[in-house]
C-alpha cells in the first residue's frame, strides 16, 4: 500500500486544547534492523481502554511517497521483534493525537524532547491534495522533505527546537 504523507513542525498545544479537541494515545516505537532502503519498527500504542502491537516496513520512494506494509501483531511477536532493535537507534516514546477538521484526520505527535514545538502529520489520497489547516494550530513550516524530522532519523539525533520560530 502506498503512504502519501505531509509533514509539518508546528507550536506545541496546550494538553487542555487537545484534550478537548483530539483523541490521545500514547506510543512506543523501536526500530529494527533492515535491509538497505527500508525501515522497519514495531509500535506498542496504548488508548484508554486498550493496547495495540504493530509491525511495519516502508520503503520510500519520494519525500512524499512511500510503500507501506503494516500488521497488527500480538505482544508476544511484539516482545521477540524487540530482540532485533536497532542498537545505533533509540526507542522513541510519544503521544499522539488524532484531530480530526474538514474531513482531515491530523496526526499531532508530542515528544518529551520538546516544549514548545511538535509535529502534525496528514495522510494525502494524492501528492497535490488540497489542506485546510485547523485554525487553532500554528504551523511553522513544513518539514516533509527534511530527513532531521522523520521519527526514523529522530531515533539518531534529536534537533534541538527552532528558538527564531517560537
Amino acid at each position: 500500500m502506498y503512504e502519501i504523507e505531509r509533514k509539518f513542525l508546528i507550536r506545541r498545544p496546550e494538553r487542555r486544547w487537545l484534550e478537548q479537541h483530539a483523541q490521545g494515545s500514547r506510543i512506543t516505537q523501536t526500530y529494527l534492523l533492515a535491509v538497505p532502503g527500508k525501515s522497519a519498527r514495531v509500535r506498542k500504542r496504548v488508548y484508554e481502554d486498550h493496547v495495540s502491537y504493530t509491525y511495519t516496513v516502508k520503503q520510500k520512494l519520494s519525500n512524499m511517497r512511500r510503500i507501506e506494509k503494516e500488521r497488527e501483531i500480538s505482544r508476544d511477536e511484539y516482545e521477540m521483534l524487540l530482540t532485533q532493535a536497532d542498537p545505533n537507534r533509540r526507542t522513541i516514546e510519544k503521544e499522539r493525537w488524532v484531530l480530526k477538521y474538514l474531513n482531515q484526520a491530523f496526526e499531532i505527535d508530542l515528544f518529551p524532547f520538546w516544549s514548545k514545538q511538535a509535529y502534525m502529520e496528514l495522510e494525502l489520497n494524492a501528492e497535490d491534495q488540497h489542506i485546510d489547516f485547523p485554525p487553532d494550530i500554528e504551523v511553522l513550516r513544513e518539514v516533509t522533505g527534511d530527513k532531521r524530522y522523520t521519527n526514523s532519523a529522530l531515533a539518531k539525533t534529536i534537533p534541538a527546537e527552532d528558538e527564531k520560530e517560537l
